[in-house]
């Protein structure tokens, strides 16, 4: 009789013991087949770092190139917008100042007789300031800078009237600003890609920090497989930084 208890007592203990197998199996599968699907979402990505090498390549090609790059356009057009700018002003300048260049040495060979081949510039800004090569050579003799004196047959010049000459000066000068303007132009388009660089490595900078400090979460469930203990449901949790 009491072998027939033992023997029902042991069948219930393994039934139990089974159906708790069951549920447990069961409920791993349900958990990992959830968890997938939700880490799917929550898992982050692995992410390729932004180089700051080539954010400043980018800026120097085009300004705000580079913070284009690093995902941060929203600062970068700005960027881009004044070297457009800076480019319409380059080439206009360019554009006016030799026109006007045109202009003051057609009108100084019609008006003062000058021979335009192998002049350099220095010869028709002095030619702006003196009515003809006697008087520039006598000043510079007198202050003995005999070396500037210019050669009577090839370099000479004379206006035929004050007004002339005055005219030609302001056709001048108004070439000689518009050449300093492109010069201006210049340090402009150097200078926009200089800081539109050191916002871009801060961009880039800001990326790969934000990339890095996400949160990625992995849970693993599992039996407990040790033989000498009842089952269990074993649940681990990592996270990576």
């Amino acid at each position: 009789m009491k072998k027939l208890q033992f023997f029902f007592i042991a069948l219930i203990f393994i039934s139990t013991t089974f159906a708790q197998t069951e549920q447990l199996l069961s409920l791993k599968s349900n958990l990992n087949v959830e968890l997938e699907a939700k880490n799917n979402l929550l898992a982050n990505p692995s992410f390729e770092k932004k180089s700051p090498g080539m954010a400043i390549l980018y800026s120097f090609l085009l300004p705000g190139m580079g913070e284009l790059y690093a995902g941060n356009y929203s600062s970068g057009q700005y960027f881009t917008i004044a070297d457009g700018v800076i480019w319409g002003f380059f080439t206009g300048f360019t554009i006016y100042g030799n026109d006007k260049r045109n202009d003051y040495r057609n009108f100084a060979k019609a008006y003062a007789s000058v021979d335009l081949s192998g002049k350099d510039d220095q010869y028709f800004a002095d030619i702006s300031a003196y009515e003809n090569i006697e008087e520039f050579n006598r000043e510079k003799e007198l202050n003995r800078d005999f070396n500037e004196v210019y050669d009577l047959t090839n370099d000479n010049w004379s206006w035929e009237s004050p007004v002339q000459r005055k005219e030609y000066r302001a056709l001048w000068s108004s070439s000689e600003t518009a050449v300093n303007n492109v010069r201006f132009a210049v340090g402009a388009l150097i200078l926009n890609r200089i800081v539109s660089s050191i916002f871009a490595v801060k961009a880039v900078s800001a990326y790969n920090k934000r990339q890095s400090s996400e949160v990625s979460w992995n849970v693993n469930f599992g039996l407990n497989p040790n033989p000498n203990l009842p089952p269990t449901l074993v649940m681990n949790f990592s996270q990576r930084f």
